[in-house]
């Protein structure tokens, strides 16, 4: 759906959206403890055709086409069938990378836009092999049903995430190029949809659900003593890896090098603390800094300042003034801002694609795509969000708990939304989870709000999903609540829910009458919401001094 983003970009300008492409070398984290009475998700049943396994995906026909260059896949088990398909993938992701390494070398001159987009698409492409082996690393493997299945389900929703990711990019490239390259897409994205598909006919994975377990003190196992001082202590430098400084003071002057500097691969957390101060400086946390933590000096206090935009000749996912992909980042007391301005359009303060990543007491400053949750399982609390159009997006499975989400004042003839989710599979895992938080207006609007209409959300993409629980939402919201993306695009297909809400803007007699919205009145369909559900959150999320609750509420 990739032409459904183009009325983001100015007319003028080559248009061109990229979401921000997660780069995860995925590799859990967390031990969840064991039991004996999980069922497991290596199972003896054998499928007896392939016919079976390819019941019920989006695309069978490909299904098919594709098991059927592995006659020997008669008799196997559903996770070896699903391992076949995959193998299939990363030959064809592969291709795809080596075509798009020979057009860049037969194209003229590129445009900035084009060759960003380029870049982006091999950059991708890189990352979904190693996503791809990770997954198949995780189907030979015998792990419990639930952990199996949601870390498989989230890598799999990200990989096809890419695919699009790179699609909307090359968008306006030339046709007779982007044939060369839209066909393999098309292939991969076919293939993980099925898999995904497959993914939850496994016998056991619909009868189990996350643990709610959660240790003495407070913690869950994956926070070590250090990480539980650094969350819930004062700042001391001695708690520190290294520090950054602009007076020199520290061990390094800019985020940058200290991101550098610090190790590949860790499994244990390697903190960096910038102190107070405004760093212009676009940070890049790649996907083999893993285990990585941000800790500053408070909201407002510590900043990170960036302004590249779409406008500029920047992809979107290039405009991230901080692109963190690495697994297990960690945000505390930090501003990431972009200050391009509404008129530059898309320009993104933060992008993450990061799997069980959270922020804590963090803002995120911006205009249109201010906060890019692009992909996986991420988690903020206590943050406060700035913006225009669509200014939280992106396709992770993301909770925000007791966040302030603030529509600024807009360029005339514009209107604010404060959602835009890119579910693009049904058997995707992702969506946007507002919950206890509070939605209004910032103070350079407040005077001028009812000029301007604002939204709780539209539709990036055609299952998008977003769902308001228990918030706080205040008069500057449309009596219609939501908007639409382009004629009837996804309405029929989005998920669009909202639950005990309050506020002046809460009442929902006048909202949208689409087959995709509801008025969720059973709490156990708004519970699959909860950050315990939706991002496995008790598993892994600090909960005490950033104080998380599993379920819809904190009792």
């Amino acid at each position: 759906m990739y032409n459904h983003r183009k009325s983001k970009i100015l007319l003028a300008l080559l248009p061109i959206s990229t979401l921000a492409f997660l780069t995860l070398s995925f590799s859990p984290l967390i031990k969840k403890p064991k039991t004996t009475e999980t069922p497991h998700i290596h199972v003896h049943k054998h499928i007896q055709i392939p016919h079976s396994a390819c019941e019920g995906t989006l695309y069978p026909d490909h299904c098919l086409s594709t098991l059927s260059a592995f006659p020997d896949l008669h008799f196997k088990s559903l996770p070896e069938i699903i391992s076949a398909t995959v193998n299939q993938t990363i030959a064809e992701v592969i291709a795809s990378a080596s075509n798009c390494t020979s057009i860049r070398r037969k194209l003229p001159i590129l445009r900035k836009l084009e060759n960003g987009a380029l870049d982006d698409c091999l950059e991708l492409f890189d990352d979904t092999v190693s996503e791809l082996k990770t997954a198949l690393s995780d189907l030979s493997t015998k792990k419990s049903a639930s952990k199996h299945h949601h870390d498989l389900q989230t890598l799999l929703s990200g990989v096809m995430t890419n695919q699009y990711t790179c699609h909307d990019g090359l968008a306006y490239i030339k046709a007779n190029i982007l044939k060369y390259i839209e066909d393999g897409l098309y292939n991969i994205s076919h293939h993980v949809s099925n898999s995904l598909a497959m993914l939850n006919k496994i016998p056991g994975v619909k009868n189990v659900s996350p643990e709610y377990g959660t240790p003495k003190d407070g913690f869950p196992t994956w926070v070590s003593r250090k990480d539980r001082g650094l969350i819930q202590s004062p700042v001391n430098q001695s708690m520190y890896d290294l520090v950054v400084a602009k007076d020199g003071s520290g061990n390094f002057t800019t985020i940058g090098e200290a991101v550098a500097a610090a190790p590949n691969s860790s499994t244990t957390r390697f903190v960096i603390y910038i102190k107070a101060g405004s760093y212009y400086e676009n940070v890049e946390v790649g996907r083999r800094k893993t285990m990585l933590m941000f800790v500053g000096d408070g909201i407002g206090k510590t900043l990170v300042k960036g302004n590249r935009n779409v406008v500029d000749g920047w992809t979107t996912f290039r405009s991230a003034t901080v692109a963190v992909v690495g697994n297990g980042f960690i945000a505390k007391g930090i501003t990431f801002e972009n200050y391009a301005g509404p008129s530059k359009h898309q320009a993104v303060a933060l992008r993450s694609g990061s799997d069980l990543s959270a922020f804590y007491q963090c803002s995120f400053v911006g205009y249109q795509d201010t906060l890019y949750v692009y992909s996986f399982r991420q988690f903020y609390r206590e943050c406060d969000i700035y913006g225009t159009i669509d200014f939280i997006f992106g396709n992770a499975a993301v909770v925000l708990q007791n966040c302030n989400l603030y529509a600024r004042k807009p360029n005339e003839n514009q209107q604010n939304i404060f959602t835009a989710q890119g579910r693009d599979d049904p058997n995707q895992n992702t969506g946007i989870s507002i919950l206890d938080c509070k939605v209004t207006a910032a103070s350079d609007l407040v005077p001028v709000k009812s000029s301007f209409r604002t939204y709780l959300g539209r539709p990036w993409k055609n299952y998008s999903r977003t769902v308001y629980l228990y918030s706080y939402i205040d008069d500057l919201v449309n009596p219609a609540g939501w908007l639409e993306w382009s004629g009837d695009f996804a309405l029929s297909t989005l998920y669009y829910g909202e639950y005990r809400n309050t506020g002046p803007g809460s009442n929902t007699s006048a909202r949208v009458s689409w087959a995709g919205y509801r008025v969720i009145n059973n709490s156990n369909e708004a519970t699959q919401f909860s950050a315990g559900n939706f991002i496995q959150g008790s598993e892994w999320l600090p909960s005490t001094t950033i104080p998380y609750f599993p379920y819809l509420t904190p009792s």
